[in-house]
């Protein structure tokens, strides 16, 4: 269904016809008094004695005839009503069945009225669906452009869970007016990729972007074909992050596979934007407002603007997104921060009343979104994006923090051109995702449960040669106990050691029991470890091998081999990039 070419009247778009109700904070068709009739087509209904033939109820002198001013309701469809019985001009209006002699409805505070319109552009499809307007859901839907995950995804985000998005933007040169930003035949790149990170408790976000250049290895992707068939394509070792989309037939499934392998975080889905997207979505919310710390005058993207506060929105947002060689030191990494500080302006905008409250911009970002995204199949219709966006939309801009992957200049390269990761933070960083810890300040709801886990670890400690300790393999790589064992004896002093075998069940987390009696022990294996708090779990000990009491081990799926901490860090490492999304900063 076209929204230009249906229900419109006097040259009125359909959207601005919805208006809100102060009184009880919905949205409301609302018809001009003069208007000849209804501008919602309803269905067709059969006329009496038709038997069943589908009269027109809008062709003259056919059907009902609508009273001016009126709205007529649908009778067809569920949730229907019959129209109330004439009145007197004049006599008061009867109150609505079943409401007389009722108490006035309390009203819904204006924070929680708000809350309904804070899932982005896909939330108004509620309102569409209240509106009865089945045929538009379909039209949205059929815009939806969805491709095979390979099963390279958790299966879906879940509304219980912490939440993984993968937002790839393609250099691919599709749609119109894109064809001259050079490599007009390219099949395209994974050119700027997000990895969206959304707390368990939807309190705090963190969208970490991936550098194109950054070299990594691109694993083996099962491909689902054009003809249903499956195709392994190879992968390949030491390669431009850039390449696990588009080259070589890949799909974004792998550029899903490549990002777990580097990161260790898997997915829940991923949205792929190309040029399109940009100048559609910012022309949908009416452009946004960016700041330039300078004059860019840059003939590759064609961007030409003026220092301070910009307005751009289409071919100005993609030029500006696209921008290098005219900001920071001029390379992708300078540009990722420009895109960074263009989503967050986007953010703002998706966030603020003048887009929430109109719903005329709202119909314009359903139709952007859905045109503009490629999603997985997991995500591939109006009623899930709708939920998955409901749910980023509990998020409060000034806790959604972006940030890059830790990288430094590939020491392979004479001239540096491209950056490989920074071992020394770049673990850290995604660890936290893995944990689900926050790089910003929020309020802190855990707090009691995480200084109790703290507390397990204040205290005096033991002498390594007095720890004894039982070690379990309980999920960890196979010889994950025996190397350990190794390294506790001749690299630690940990001579009271031994090696139990496997434990009776997986464990997702490396823990340490302990009886009480042996917490100086426990926070000395802690130490030595580098296990967080939340690791040591007081119970009981057990009988070790030569009759004495002992701690016990057990290594988990979370193990990453002797000697590596598993503390997750609490906040960012020093000299990492990041901003939040409610702060305004210029580009230089």
């Amino acid at each position: 269904m076209d929204a230009q070419g249906r229900g419109r009247a006097d040259n009125i778009d359909p959207a601005d016809q919805w208006v809100l109700n102060p009184s009880t904070g919905e949205y409301e068709l609302r018809l001009a008094p003069s208007a000849p009739r209804s501008p919602v087509p309803g269905p067709r209904r059969a006329a009496p004695g038709a038997h069943g033939d589908a009269v027109d109820d809008r062709a003259p002198g056919r059907g009902r005839t609508q009273v001016p001013g009126r709205e007529r309701r649908d009778t067809t469809t569920p949730g229907g009503d019959v129209p109330g019985p004439r009145r007197r001009r004049g006599a008061p209006e009867e109150p609505p069945p079943g409401r007389r002699g009722r108490r006035p409805v309390k009203k819904k505070s204006r924070a929680k009225k708000i809350v309904l319109w804070t899932g982005g552009s896909m939330a108004f499809v509620v309102l569409v669906a209240a509106g009865g307007g089945y045929l538009y859901l379909k039209h949205l839907n059929d815009n939806i452009t969805s491709v095979s995950d390979d099963g390279a995804s958790t299966g879906g985000f879940s509304k219980d869970k912490a939440i993984n998005i993968l937002v790839i933007g393609t250099d691919k040169r599709t749609g119109s007016g894109n064809e001259g930003y050079g490599d007009s035949g390219s099949v395209g790149h994974a050119d700027t990729t997000i990895l969206l990170h959304v707390s368990k408790d939807r309190s705090n976000a963190t969208a970490l972007s991936i550098p194109r250049d950054l070299i990594t290895d691109v694993p083996d992707c099962p491909t689902e074909q054009a003809d249903g068939s499956s195709k392994v394509i190879p992968g390949a070792d030491g390669v431009r992050f850039n390449t696990s989309l588009g080259q070589d037939g890949r799909t974004p499934s792998c550029t899903m596979r490549t990002v777990t392998e580097l990161t260790g975080v898997t997915p829940d889905d991923f949205m792929v934007a190309d040029f399109n997207a940009v100048k559609t979505l910012t022309t949908a919310v009416g452009g946004v407002d960016v700041c330039l710390g300078k004059d860019i005058d840059d003939a590759d993207s064609h961007l030409k603007l003026k220092k301070g506060m910009q307005h751009i929105q289409g071919e100005t947002a993609l030029a500006f997104v696209r921008t290098r060689h005219s900001v920071g030191f001029g390379g992708d990494l300078s540009r990722i921060q420009l895109q960074q500080q263009f989503l967050s302006a986007l953010m703002r905008k998706l966030k603020s009343n003048s887009t929430l409250t109109s719903p005329t911009k709202m119909v314009k970002l359903a139709e952007a979104g859905t045109k503009a995204l490629t999603v997985d199949d997991k995500i591939d219709s109006i009623g899930k994006l709708k939920d998955l966006g409901m749910e980023l939309g509990k998020l409060n801009v000034k806790n959604l923090t972006f940030t890059t992957v830790p990288v430094v200049d590939n020491p392979a390269e004479k001239t540096p051109v491209t950056v490989v990761l920074n071992q020394t933070t770049a673990p850290q960083v995604f660890q936290m995702i893995q944990d689900d810890v926050s790089f910003s300040e929020v309020a802190k709801k855990k707090a009691a449960a995480k200084d109790a886990a703290a507390d397990r670890l204040k205290g005096t400690k033991s002498a390594a040669s007095d720890v004894r300790v039982r070690l379990l393999n309980g999920g960890a790589p196979g010889g994950s106990a025996s190397e350990t064992l190794t390294w506790l004896q001749n690299d630690k002093g940990v001579l009271k050691s031994e090696n139990a075998g496997n434990a009776d069940a997986p464990l997702s987390k490396t823990t340490l029991e302990y009886a009480p009696d042996q917490a100086d022990q426990a926070r000395e294996l802690a130490s030595l470890m580098g296990l967080s708090g939340s690791a040591l779990k007081p119970g009981k000990s057990v009988i070790n091998s030569q009759g004495l009491p002992a701690m016990t081990l057990t290594l988990g799926k979370d193990f990453k081999g002797a000697g590596v901490s598993l503390t997750t860090p609490t906040k960012a490492p020093e000299g990492v990039q990041k901003s939040t999304a409610d702060k305004v900063e210029c580009a230089k």
